[in-house]
């Protein structure tokens, strides 16, 4: 009897045994790699939505100057020198829409993230506050790299 449970010991795994641990093991792995991959693609967009802070920035003081967003809506107005062309990194390009001050951040294609993947942040008056409330719109918001306020 002791000889029997000596060689059941030393026997090891069967094989049922290694094709559950394999199988979770790819269940695991299904779940966690499309999760990564979106965490990744949030971690390089940063980089796009920290761009257009520094604008975002220059609006503000500039409206808070001039009391007058129609006189904060373009780069040269601003003072500040856009980002285009830009072929390393997320950020492609940022431009300013006239008359809105709307700064539209347009990424390159890298680790996942689409070049049309656009985020938007246009910027509303606050008459009571003086000062400007600002809206992230575009696949920026639809694809999660951004929360819609």
């Amino acid at each position: 009897m002791k000889s029997n449970m000596m060689r059941r010991a030393q026997a090891g795994f069967t094989l049922i045994e290694l094709m559950i641990v394999v199988a979770i093991i790819g269940i695991l792995a299904a779940v966690a790699l499309p999760a990564y991959q979106n965490y990744m693609k949030k971690a390089a967009y940063t980089e796009v939505i920290a761009g257009m802070a520094s604008i975002k920035t220059a609006v503000d003081v500039c409206y808070g100057t001039e009391s007058d967003l129609a006189k904060c809506d373009t780069a040269a107005k601003i003072g500040e020198a856009l980002p285009t062309g830009m072929t390393t990194g997320a950020l492609n390009k940022i431009e300013i829409t006239a008359t809105t001050a709307a700064i539209t951040g347009t990424p390159n294609a890298f680790k996942g993230i689409l070049a049309t993947e656009t985020c938007v942040m246009t910027p509303t008056v606050d008459a009571t506050n003086k000062r400007l409330n600002w809206d992230y719109s575009g696949a920026c918001v639809t694809q999660g790299y951004a929360k819609a306020k």
